[in-house]
């Protein structure tokens, strides 16, 4: 039955632009096949072993979701190569121009195409689009620069919520680059010829998050925008992003034999792809079908406890923090969520506590302090709470042989709150 409702789910969005008759009568056939199917099983089928029982009902969400989840897959491109040729900058390179290349390397109009590095502004002229030189920003003539006097381009500002619900628009900080140039116009189509299933909703959605989550920061990096404001120094230095990486694939001063510097660009602008892939898949084959089960945990909250700070999944490894802030304030939730519970791959349920949003490691609400870094029969006595397996000294998270363990290990924190 899941895998008939999935094939119907798989066709309506493959078709979700042919004539509605088909549709019904796809639908028709599919709801007749699965009413024969069950029509044809003997209810003996259904005398299941209290043990089977149980190991089905400790798996159903793990089943409904993988089949569920596994719907959106990336496409392979299968788009003829362009002759068209792109012009960026020679010498030195970085993540900006490497990345715009490849995204443009993935439309209709250029994909696979041709690179052409240069100073001279006369070999731009060969250049069916140029990007990150030139000095001129024109969509209309394919010129795709930043660097120009009284340039100040930005990404839609960004849009939240505040506690009660209210939308607030937050300007962004950060002018766009070349690569923030090129996705604004053009990555849309990237990710429809990526992901060609996603309807107008989630493709919105998809475009602004991986812009929030992944192109800004390239774009900050590229225009000097401190990651910390008033001039505070970090605590530590993070030398593993992708600007620095792209960075270390240029020629060093001192390198024998001097490699071939358009070899590395080539190297970098794959490189800057791959990363942008995985960020892009992350985002839509996990965390856009993730939001359904996290709201339905939330506005069911009030079944798993009283107090509505605790919520329920079955099952864990979705991301929901991202999702939880969201929902929290479109449902106008009051008091905010505490702690999470869920069952891990090893059959445990954790309680895990929910963190301030923005912050890391600063949580809504920790397990008892006299909890943290205390195991099995030892966290039974001081909790007085059957089962419990462990507390993390960080007191984020613990564990519990069962699911009323854990709930009971969330209420008690919540009592001493």
């Amino acid at each position: 039955i899941f895998n008939l409702v999935m094939q119907l789910q798989l066709q309506l969005r493959s078709n979700r632009s042919s004539n509605s008759t088909g549709t019904a009568s796809l639908l028709t056939l599919l709801l007749s096949l699965t009413i024969l199917s069950l029509a044809s099983i003997s209810t003996k089928a259904f005398q299941l072993q209290p043990s089977l029982i149980n190991n089905l009902q400790s798996h159903r969400y793990k089943t409904f979701s993988s089949l569920a989840m596994s719907a959106i897959k990336r496409t392979k491109l299968n788009i003829p190569p362009s002759t068209k040729l792109i012009a960026t900058h020679s010498g030195t390179f970085q993540a900006d121009e490497a990345l715009g290349v490849w995204i443009l390397r993935q439309t209709t109009a250029y994909f696979k195409s041709p690179v052409l590095r240069s100073r001279n502004p006369e070999e731009f002229q060969k250049a069916d689009i140029v990007i990150d030189v030139g000095g001129t920003y024109d969509h209309s003539k394919q010129l795709y620069d930043h660097h120009q006097r009284g340039y100040q381009e930005k990404f839609d500002s960004k849009v939240k919520s505040d506690a009660q619900g209210n939308k607030i628009e937050i300007p962004r900080c950060t002018k766009l680059s070349a690569s923030g140039l090129v996705y604004r116009h053009y990555g849309k189509e990237v990710i429809q010829n990526l992901y060609p299933s996603l309807v107008e909703k989630e493709l919105d959605l998809v475009y602004l998050k991986m812009y929030n989550t992944f192109m800004e920061a390239v774009d900050a990096v590229d225009t000097g925008v401190e990651q910390v404001a008033d001039g505070c120094d970090l605590v530590y230095k993070d030398c593993t992003g992708l600007s620095r990486r792209v960075g270390r694939l240029n020629p060093r001063w001192n390198e024998d034999p001097e490699p071939n510097i358009d070899e590395r660009f080539e190297e970098a602008s794959a490189l800057c792809g791959e990363d942008f892939l995985q960020v892009l898949t992350q985002i839509v084959e996990s965390d856009l079908p993730a939001r359904s089960f996290v709201e339905q945990a939330v506005l069911k909250r009030l079944e798993v406890d009283a107090s509505g700070e605790i919520i329920k999944f079955e099952s864990g490894g979705m991301p929901w923090k991202g999702h939880l802030y969201e929902l929290e304030k479109e449902h106008k939730v009051d008091p905010l969520i505490k702690f999470v519970l869920y069952a891990d791959q090893g059959g445990m349920w954790r309680v895990q506590a929910v963190t301030v949003e923005g912050q890391a490691f600063e949580n809504r609400l920790s397990l008892p302090e006299e909890w943290r870094g205390v195991r099995d029969e030892d966290l039974e006595k001081i909790s007085g709470i059957e089962g419990c397996k462990f507390c993390h000294a960080a007191g984020f998270i613990g564990g519990n042989k069962t699911f009323e363990g854990a709930l009971k290990m969330a209420q008690a924190a919540l009592l001493k709150k």
